[in-house]
C-alpha cells in the first residue's frame, strides 16, 4: 500500500483488483484463513453486516456464505458492479456511497465491516463515532487495518487506533495479523491487525 493508495482512480482499479492475493482471495488456503478469521470476528448467528468500502464484494461473500445478511457500500461504481455480480443469488445488497457516510438511512445493523479504509479518511475519530451509530444495541465493529511500509509507512498504528475506539466502545481487542502469511499470500513485516470494538 503506498501513500497515493487514497487517491486511487478505484473504477479504473477494478478489474485487476481481484489479482492480488489478499484481495481476490482466489486461492483456497488464503480464503480459508480470511474465513476462519471472519467467523472468529462475527456473531455466531445470522447478523446483518454493513461492509464499507467493500470493493468488489470479497469480504462481503464470505460473510454471506457464513449465512450473514450482507449490505456493501463502495464509492467506485466499478467495485459495486464487481460485488453485485459476485454475490448474485445471495442474501446481500450493494449501493454506490461513501464509506464515512453511507446511504442506508435509517438502518441500523449488528456489524460494521471496513477493510483498509479508515486511514484513508481525514477525521477518523469523527467516523467512528458515525459508525457507531450505525450499529444496534450489542453489535461491533470489526476494522482490519494496519501501517504499511518501512521507508515512509502509511495507515493507523493498532495502539492509535484503539486510542480513537475508547470513546466509542466498552470493549476493544486488537488481533495481530502480520504474522500469518496465509492471509497476505507471502510473508508480511509491516503492521497489521485487526479490532474488534463492542459495547
Amino acid at each position: 500500500m503506498s501513500e497515493s493508495e487514497a487517491n486511487v482512480d478505484w473504477d479504473a482499479e477494478a478489474r485487476t483488483f481481484d489479482e492480488e492475493a489478499d484481495h481476490g482471495l482466489r486461492d483456497p488456503e488464503i480464503r480459508r484463513a480470511w474465513a476462519d478469521r471472519l467467523r472468529g470476528w462475527l456473531p455466531a448467528g445470522a447478523a446483518d453486516v454493513l461492509d464499507l468500502g467493500c470493493g468488489t464484494g470479497t469480504l462481503s461473500l464470505l460473510a454471506a456464505e457464513q449465512g450473514h445478511r450482507v449490505t456493501g457500500v463502495d464509492l467506485s461504481p466499478a467495485m459495486v458492479d464487481l460485488a453485485r455480480a459476485k454475490l448474485a443469488g445471495r442474501d446481500a445488497a450493494f449501493l454506490v456511497g461513501d464509506a464515512a457516510t453511507p446511504p442506508v438511512g435509517e438502518q441500523r445493523y449488528d456489524v460494521v465491516l471496513v477493510r483498509h479504509v479508515l486511514w484513508t479518511l481525514p477525521d477518523p475519530a469523527r467516523v467512528l463515532r458515525h459508525w457507531r451509530g450505525l450499529l444496534r444495541p450489542g453489535g461491533r465493529l470489526v476494522l482490519i487495518e494496519g501501517r504499511w511500509g518501512t521507508v515512509s509507512p502509511v495507515g493507523i498504528p493498532a495502539d492509535r487506533l484503539a486510542e480513537l475506539l475508547a470513546p466509542v466502545a466498552g470493549h476493544v481487542r486488537v488481533e495481530r495479523l502480520s504474522d500469518d502469511p496465509l492471509l497476505w499470500g507471502k510473508p508480511v513485516a509491516d503492521e497489521r491487525y485487526a479490532v474488534v470494538a463492542m459495547e
